[in-house]
């Protein structure tokens, strides 16, 4: 039997602390949450593995690494209200319900938020709110949020999103050019966001999220 509990701590260890990852309740989250459950049964072997994990139709579980990082650049609170967009089978929001007042957590999937739900109510993740539709709408209703999370590559963040951020609130995204990424976080200070480089990585862009492309003949 795997000791996925095991592979927990060394993800923590060889991944997430080399990596400048220092503050105690994102560690302490992601050695609790069990991400094998959150993957394709197909995939659980990789659920710990330095990589994206493919959940299928071109979404990706972001490497620990970049998650972790992403967490920490946006220093989220305990009384924080997080947006996280595509969140796919539900790690992302049941790690930051652990460090978060609760969670928004998109998916636009149906099949894959049922599964979401049940999963997180497995674990008693009990602060994270589902809501089915378009990533790039984000959950208007819910919000204004202090920080939102995208779960993917971007290339452009749609304005409704940046709309739903709170002045003050913190924004991740990972802007993909070809195969290479910039992970930024924007500030918004009097209704403008003004985004900094934080780390490079990289992961396949959402729908809804790619850069409107010129037309030529």
């Amino acid at each position: 039997m795997t000791d996925f509990a095991t592979r927990r701590r060394m993800m923590v260890d060889n991944q997430v602390r080399p990596s400048d990852v220092t503050e105690f309740p994102i560690i302490d989250a992601m050695l609790t949450v069990p991400r094998e459950i959150f993957v394709p049964r197909e995939r659980i072997e990789a659920a710990y593995a330095g990589e994206n994990v493919d959940l299928g139709n071109g979404r990706v579980l972001l490497d620990p690494r970049t998650f972790a990082k992403m967490l920490e650049a946006l220093d989220i609170g305990k009384n924080d209200l997080v947006l996280d967009i595509g969140s796919g089978f539900g790690y992302s929001a049941a790690v930051i319900a652990q460090i978060a007042e609760a969670v928004v957590a998109v998916e636009d999937d149906a099949t894959r938020l049922s599964d979401a739900q049940d999963l997180l109510s497995e674990i008693n993740a009990d602060n994270v709110i589902l809501h089915e539709g378009a990533l790039a709408s984000g959950a208007s209703e819910h919000g204004p949020y202090d920080a939102i999370v995208i779960e993917g590559g971007i290339e452009t963040v749609p304005e409704p999103l940046l709309e739903q951020l709170k002045d003050g609130g913190r924004i991740a995204g990972l802007f993909m050019e070809d195969t290479l990424g910039t992970m930024r976080v924007g500030h918004k200070i009097d209704g403008k966001v003004t985004w900094r480089f934080a780390f490079n990585a990289g992961a396949p862009v959402l729908d809804g999220f790619q850069r409107e492309r010129a037309f030529a003949l």
